[in-house]
C-alpha cells in the first residue's frame, strides 16, 4: 500500500559560525581541518572530501535539556530513553496572544496528557538573534512546570529565550521541577503557529554523549495527511 501523505516541520534555528542563541555564551566556531584542495592530494584522482570542526557549547541554537544538565546524579544525554524523544504526541498550546510573560498552570489545563510533548507557543522566536531576544520573554511558572510534571508528560518545549524567568535572579524552578521528573526541556523552538493543537509527532534527539547535559537537536514535527498544518 501507498505511504501516507505527511507533512514534515522544521521547528529548530540553523547554526551557524558567531550565532548568539544566549546573551554572555560563547558562539559557535566553524573551521576546516580537511579543506577539498587539501584533500586532493589524499585520495585518489577526482575524490574530494571536506571535514570541519565546530567548536559551541551546548546551550547552542535549539537545544535539549537532560535531567544531568540540573543534577549530577541525573541521567545524561547518552543515558536518555530514545521513545521519550521520538514521535511524541504533540500537544501545541498557542499562547502568542498573551500579555503576562509567565505561563501559569491554568493556561496549560486539559494540555498535559502523559507522555506528550507540551509545546509552548509563545511567539518570542521571531525576535531569535537579535537584541530583543534576550530580555522581556516568556517563560513557564513554577506552578506551570509543577502542573506538567504531576500531569506525566514526557517533555516540555518553547519557543523563548529560556523555559525559566532569567530576569528574577538565579532561581529556576521550571528546570528544576521538570528535569528531577525526568522530563526533557526543549529551548528555543521556532514555527510552532504551524502546528495544530492536537495531531502532530514530535522528535528533538540529541547525540549520545556521556558526560554531557544540554546539545543541539533537530526539533521537527510530523503532520499526518489531512490533518490541519495551522492554528485553527
Amino acid at each position: 500500500m501507498p505511504q501516507q501523505s505527511r507533512r514534515i516541520v522544521d521547528l529548530s534555528h540553523r547554526i551557524h559560525a558567531g550565532l548568539v542563541t544566549y546573551p554572555g555564551l560563547p558562539s559557535p566556531a566553524i573551521t576546516p581541518h580537511l579543506t577539498r584542495e587539501a584533500s586532493r592530494g589524499v585520495y585518489a584522482p577526482g575524490t574530494e572530501f571536506a571535514m570541519d570542526v565546530i567548536t559551541m557549547i551546548g546551550n547552542t541554537g535549539t537545544y535539549l535539556d537532560s535531567p544531568y544538565h540540573r543534577y549530577a546524579d541525573g541521567p545524561d544525554l547518552a543515558g536518555l530513553d530514545l521513545s521519550t524523544l521520538v514521535g511524541l504526541p504533540a500537544e501545541v498550546v498557542h499562547l502568542s496572544d498573551r500579555r503576562e510573560r509567565g505561563i501559569p498552570a491554568s493556561a496549560l489545563e486539559g494540555r498535559a496528557t502523559p507522555g506528550t510533548a507540551v509545546l509552548l507557543h509563545t511567539g518570542w522566536d521571531a525576535h531569535f538573534g537579535t537584541p530583543a531576544y534576550a530580555t522581556g520573554a516568556p517563560f513557564l511558572t513554577e506552578d506551570g512546570a509543577r502542573f506538567l510534571a504531576d500531569s506525566g508528560v514526557a517533555l516540555v518545549g518553547i519557543d523563548s529565550l529560556n523555559i525559566d524567568d532569567t530576569e528574577s535572579g538565579g532561581t529556576r524552578p521550571a528546570h528544576s521541577i521538570l528535569l528531577a521528573a525526568g522530563i526533557h526541556v526543549v529551548e528555543h523552538l521556532t514555527h510552532l503557529e504551524q502546528l495544530p493543537e492536537r495531531g502532530a509527532l514530535f522528535t528533538a534527539a540529541p547525540p549520545a554523549i556521556e558526560g554531557f547535559g544540554t546539545f543541539p537537536v533537530r526539533a521537527f514535527a510530523e503532520l499526518p495527511g489531512g490533518a490541519e498544518s495551522s492554528r485553527g
